[in-house]
């Protein structure tokens, strides 16, 4: 990650200013960086406003065509309409013009069969007029064409006859069955009515054109029902109409005439449509790359800010950073590793092994290693070495490497992390050589507490040997030279002898100073020596050591006899002091060994006051102690030896009262399982 880096000595950096900083301060160049992506902001909006405006004017200009044509439409339907109204009404005009020839030639004497014979020449030419019929002065019908017809319109008829004057024009009567009748009243006193009965749908049928019918539905209606109607099919709802009114001359009619179908908007629809879909493409382009344009430059400032943050992170670490790729040729080096080895950036950047920061003898070891980190797994990796300064001083490192992954996922190099443990190592050590101090200081203050008990166990040997020494120097006194209690005198003197050397070799052991020795050990028999270093110190303090023999095979644990046996001789102490100074549940102190998965435990279970609850917590802290003369320093040093072991050690209650302090160490199987 900090590849792109590793070209610039440190210098370098702090004399360039950091990217998307161009200004003299960071305040100066976050302003600059703002107004920019403010520009930009803009910027991009002008193409989207400018396809908003092109689909406005282009919808605009389609909604002008499209009402432009509907305007066209609907002019063309009145003016169809009016053609319509104009032929029926001219159609009957004829039919008036007819009935007002026949009623003056009647007043003028003209004879009624000839009257009768135009009458059927009119009809014959104008088959919507049914019917001619003349009525005299009373109402009565005189004839008819023709000839057989019912009586028409009786009461237009009456209604002429009553009027004071003739009319001029012919007068309308009520539309029944879609038939009106036209009557005319004769002049002269005696005079009387001609009645012409109209067929509104067969006037509809014959003078309406057939480019008419195509197109419209014509019918004629009023307030209550359609009077007469000519259509070829049914007519769609919604569909244009035009109504003129047809009064006069038929009262209270309106004419209509209906497109049959509603005007086809398809096309203006498609191009609208075809039009709004391709801007709302082009605006949702628009804003997805605006959108990605807006992420690139978050993107980029993020990746600015995030540059700058590491550049700043890495300077401010004392772990010394340094990515190499597969060959081993350094690629980037952060300050804190420079300082560490006492070279610059140009001293190391594109450098090749062998580096000038190696050990010498360590040369063939790192070497090697470079070797394994090139062609091994790309897993990451700890290890110790040396590194030699510039100066000339050796140091202790620990450094970690971890695969160096592009952003293509492949694997081209390490990332090392060095950190500096010269210090840590030394403190390491001598932090071992205190506690090694503190564990022989303890084994002299337990030597020096069991003096009394130490005594008493070297007085039993050396008194036995003194007694025996006489009875020996007796019998040869005596000349008993061959006596066989010379001989058994002589074999238990030696036999006391090495009582007392083997008390004091032990004395020795346990307190002289030397470097741990792990070796396979039989915990039961290092139990059963301190239950026995312990038993004369215990029937002082009239408490009984016991120690249960276990229940199983044990097996043998990894550990150092004499720190053992300082352990449990802490631990047996320590439980008989308590016993001896608090209230006890009992007099009993028993060692137990208890075979667990992985290691051995033993439990040292005392019947004393049980630990005080306020020191729990710290029961194994230095200086913590029960006892008013007590260093407390026992535990500590127990628990560290236990530790130093592999091993662990832990208390709880004792449900008899008392309290079980319990030490685990692993089998050897177990421990050499782990050794590196």
């Amino acid at each position: 990650m900090f590849i792109g880096e590793g070209a610039h000595t440190s210098e370098e950096k702090t004399s360039l200013p950091a990217e998307g900083t161009p200004g003299p301060g960071p305040a100066f160049g976050l302003t600059e960086s703002l107004m920019a992506s403010r520009r930009w902001d803009l910027l991009s909006f002008i193409p989207l406003l400018a396809i908003v405006a092109l689909v406005t004017l282009v919808a605009s200009l389609v909604w002008i065509v499209s009402r432009s044509d509907d305007e066209r439409a609907r002019a063309k339907l009145a003016t169809d309409a009016l053609w319509v109204e104009q032929t029926l009404r001219f159609q009957l005009a004829v039919d008036e013009d007819m009935l007002v020839r026949l009623a003056f030639e009647a007043a003028g004497g003209t004879a009624l069969d000839t009257l009768q014979t135009r009458a059927r020449l009119h009809i014959a030419a104008n088959p919507e007029t049914l019917s001619v019929q003349w009525f005299d002065a009373t109402g009565t019908l005189v004839a008819s064409v023709p000839q057989g017809m019912t009586p028409q319109a009786q009461p237009l008829v009456e209604t002429l006859l009553r009027a004071p004057v003739a009319i001029a024009r012919p007068a309308y009567g009520r539309v029944e069955g879609g038939t009106v009748p036209l009557a005319l009243r004769q002049s002269g006193a005696d005079g009387g009515v001609v009645v012409a009965t109209i067929a509104l749908p067969l006037m509809l049928d014959r003078h309406i054109p057939w480019w008419i019918a195509e197109q419209y539905a014509v019918r004629i209606f009023d307030t209550s029902a359609t009077l007469a109607e000519r259509a070829r099919r049914p007519v769609a709802e919604g569909a244009p109409f035009h109504t003129i009114s047809f009064d006069p001359p038929l009262a209270g009619t309106t004419l209509q005439i209906t497109a049959y179908d509603r005007p086809s908007a398809f096309g203006t629809t498609a191009l609208l449509g075809a039009i709004v879909a391709l801007a709302a493409f082009a605006v949702v382009a628009l804003l997805i790359l605006q959108r990605n344009a807006q992420h690139r430059r978050q993107a980029e400032e993020r990746l600015r800010a995030e540059m700058a943050f590491r550049r700043s992170m890495e300077e401010s670490l004392t772990v010394g950073l340094r990515a190499k790729d597969l060959a081993g040729r350094i690629l980037y080096v952060n300050a804190a590793f420079c300082k560490l080895v006492g070279l610059t950036p140009a001293d190391l950047v594109g450098r090749l092994p062998p580096m000038p920061y190696w050990s010498p003898d360590a040369v063939d070891e790192t070497l090697a290693r470079q070797t394994q980190l090139a062609t091994g797994p790309a897993a990451p990796q700890s290890f110790e070495t040396h590194f030699r300064r510039a100066d000339g001083t050796e140091i202790d490192v620990q450094v970690y490497e971890a695969p160096l992954i592009d952003a293509a996922g492949r694997h081209h190099g390490w990332m090392g992390s060095v950190i500096d443990i010269t210090d840590a190592k030394r403190a390491a050590r001598d932090a071992r050589l205190q506690e090694e101090n503190l564990a022989r200081t303890g084994r002299l203050v337990t030597m020096g507490e069991m003096a009394s008990t130490l005594a008493h166990e070297l007085n039993q040997p050396l008194g036995a040997i003194a007694s025996y020494a006489a009875g020996g120097l007796n019998l040869i006194e005596s000349g008993q030279t061959d006596s066989p209690l010379l001989k058994t005198a002589f074999e238990k003197l030696a036999a006391q002898a090495r009582r007392a050397g083997l008390i004091i070799r032990r004395i020795q052991d346990f307190v002289k100073k030397r470097e741990p020795q792990l070796v396979p050990t039989d915990l039961a028999e290092v139990a059963a020596d301190a239950v026995g270093m312990m038993a004369a110190e215990a029937r002082g303090m009239r408490v009984r050591l016991s120690l249960e023999p276990p229940t199983e095979p044990l097996g043998l644990v990894l550990a150092d006899r004499i720190l053992i046996e300082q352990v449990m001789v802490n631990l047996i102490r320590n439980g008989m002091e308590a016993m001896a100074t608090g209230p006890r549940h009992g007099d009993q102190l028993t060692l137990r060994l208890t075979p667990e998965p992985g290691g051995l435990r033993l439990d040292i279970l005392d019947q004393g006051p049980g630990i005080p609850p306020e020191l729990e917590d710290r029961l194994y802290d230095p200086f913590t102690s029960t006892k008013a003369q007590g260093m407390g320093m026992g535990l500590n040093i127990c628990r560290s030896i236990a530790e130093l072991l592999r091993g662990s050690l832990s208390h709880a209650p004792n449900p008899g009262g008392g309290t079980i302090f319990s030490l685990r160490l692993p089998y050897v199987v177990a421990q050499e399982g782990v050794q590196p």
